[in-house]
């Protein structure tokens, strides 16, 4: 998976426009254009389509950190120049605050199942003799799993409202 296809995902799950998208920068002390998330977030045939670097993604991740859990004190966590799967896993367990039953639940909805030792070994550091690399098909998995939640969610309460 690409960081733009993660930041497209990231914006579909949680109906972000393009000034929510702004903000979320905003909130890990990073400005960005309209242009330049337009850009990050176009197809990948677009011609115009900007690559969305790993310092990029993870600014936008501690910013959603930040826009869903609050500031921390002190002084805000410096953005990493290499993020892998584990990492983005890792931003966004803590972003929205899931315990390890709600992840392997969302990963468990979108038709994958883990054990609770084979999801915390995504969480070890990279030394750790437990580590285990995640892979492309689990964070997929993880984020179509966020979507039947959030997007379901919206969906069921958009539905009420009409009604």
């Amino acid at each position: 998976m690409t960081n733009n296809d993660v930041l497209r995902r990231i914006r579909y799950i949680f109906n972000y426009s393009d000034d929510q998208m702004i903000g979320v920068f905003a909130h890990a002390d990073t400005q960005v254009t309209r242009d330049q998330v337009c850009n990050w977030l176009k197809p990948d045939e677009d011609a115009e389509l900007a690559p969305c670097d790993d310092k990029t993604l993870a600014t936008f991740l501690n910013g959603l950190i930040n826009t869903k859990r609050g500031r921390r004190d002190g002084p805000p966590p410096v953005p990493e120049q290499r993020l892998t799967h584990n990492m983005i896993l890792m931003k966004l367990r803590i972003a929205l605050d899931l315990k390890s039953d709600e992840a392997l639940a969302i990963l468990q909805s979108a038709g994958m199942t883990l054990s609770n030792h084979e999801l915390s070994a995504l969480f070890r550091k990279p030394g750790h003799q437990q580590y285990r690399e995640c892979k492309d098909q689990i964070l997929r998995n993880f984020l179509k799993g966020l979507q039947l939640k959030f997007r379901a969610n919206s969906a069921d309460e958009q539905h009420d409202e009409d009604n």
